[in-house]
């Protein structure tokens, strides 16, 4: 009898352990069964797939798991040009590129496209790397048609020049190239956000992908995140959000605490998605002495709606009012380098050429690094970048900017000079 009922015993523990098992792990085993299946099935059929599966599994895996895919696309829907397309090859019967542009994607997402064109991501971000000299006619007229634009740097542009080809490569077109021009009219190249063969929305709305190129001293925003109250509350909570809410649902329950992509870009609350990422921004941020947007009022409003998503009408509007006021008293400092710097020019003291001598340097730096990063600092909440890595460095570099220059009137011989009024017209 006890004997029987040790083996009842053990049996109710097997089936207890079973259930548990079947209730915990099968939904988990399921998943990555469903999304096997899913590679699988959406995986399309025919001869691109059959190859590809044993030449390069990788992307047809990656293809199958994609929105695409779901929604019927192909290969060929997306590879496949006329013969005269400037990048056609023949590959096993069928002419394709193997690299799509914009041009391909706008077929079914023209208004994603037609609103990056008008971006700074446009072309914008080309041209401050190689200047305009290089654009056809018909690329000036487009891109002189952009609200956003600003005077070209040519002190950008001779850097990208100066360093040369084998290093711009590797350095300047690595993030610049989101708008580069192509052969075929278009700009930019969408798989520089969205990684293909999957696109996935994950992946796209996750603030590492923006910090690709968003990182560095001259616009450190992926640091200055990473150290922001957002950017905490994404670094320990970001694993159970709702990364694949449909595009223009979100809400702060899927995404509780802002992103690069919740504030400048995604459908959240009251705004709906646009891949102008301007279209919620005040200030010129980047220049060397900040100017407001156009429509920057409209902007502001755009942004300050997606922050009251979490926060109070009262706290955002003093943000605004606060970070506006850094931006003056930073445009200040900055003001006073270029006017130090331009009294120098106009002396004589300076040569031509950009770069080639050390106040050069320490001019750039001022603005392109220490102002610029003290602004994104305020603006994201960042407060290490504001002080340590911005303003700090500002007044740093405008003690050496001084002295440099006391240095070249001495050794010209020049005595006395009349300084500008350096603060006035920081706007």
């Amino acid at each position: 009898m006890r004997s029987n009922l040790l083996w009842i015993g053990l049996l109710a523990v097997i089936v207890i352990v079973w259930m548990l098992t079947t209730l915990i792990v099968a939904p988990q085993s399921g998943e990555r069964a469903d999304r096997s299946s899913r590679v699988r099935t959406a995986a399309l059929t025919g001869e691109c797939v059959e190859c590809h599966t044993r030449s390069s599994p990788g992307i047809v895996n990656q293809h199958g798991l994609s929105a695409h895919a779901v929604a019927g696309v192909t290969c060929n829907d997306c590879h496949e040009v006329a013969a005269d397309h400037f990048a056609a090859v023949e590959h096993y019967e069928v002419t394709i590129t193997p690299s799509p542009t914009s041009a391909q994607c706008e077929a079914c997402h023209q208004a994603e496209v037609a609103q990056f064109e008008r971006s700074r991501h446009g072309l914008p971000a080309y041209v401050a790397m190689v200047g305009t000299e290089g654009l056809t006619e018909e690329q000036l007229a487009q891109y002189n048609r952009i609200e956003e634009i600003t005077s070209v740097d040519t002190a950008r542009n001779s850097l990208y020049h100066l360093e040369g080809p084998e290093i711009a490569r590797f350095a300047c077109h690595g993030c610049h190239d989101i708008g580069e021009p192509n052969p075929d009219g278009s700009v930019g190249n969408c798989t520089d956000c969205h990684l293909r063969h999957e696109f996935s929305l994950e992946q796209a709305r996750h603030p590492e992908t923006c910090g690709a190129c968003h990182i560095g001293p001259d616009h450190p925003q992926w640091e200055i995140y990473q150290e922001s109250p957002h950017g905490i509350a994404y670094l320990i909570q970001g694993d159970d959000w709702n990364w694949d809410a449909d595009p223009g649902t979100l809400t702060s329950q899927d995404i509780p605490a802002a992103t690069c992509a919740t504030c400048h870009m995604s459908g959240f609350g009251t705004q709906g998605t646009t891949h102008d990422i301007g279209e919620r921004l005040t200030w010129f941020l980047f220049q060397q002495v900040s100017q407001r947007r156009p429509g920057w009022e409209e902007n502001g409003e755009r942004m300050r709606q997606v922050c009251r998503e979490c926060h109070s009408t009262d706290f955002v509007t003093d943000f605004y009012t606060d970070a506006d006021a850094l931006v003056e008293s930073v445009n200040g400092l900055c003001v006073e380098g270029q006017t130090l710097y331009a009294e120098l020019d106009g002396e004589g003291l300076l040569t031509p050429e950009q770069f080639d001598q050390p106040i050069d340097f320490i001019n750039f730096d001022l603005w392109h690094h220490w102002g610029r990063t003290a602004k994104f600092g305020a603006w994201m909440q960042g407060p290490d970048y504001t002080q340590w890595h911005g303003a700090y460095e500002l007044l740093r570099e405008m003690a050496e900017l001084r002295e440099m220059a006391e240095d070249l009137r001495e050794e010209a011989g020049i005595e006395e000079v009349h300084a500008a009024d350096v603060i006035e017209g920081a706007q």
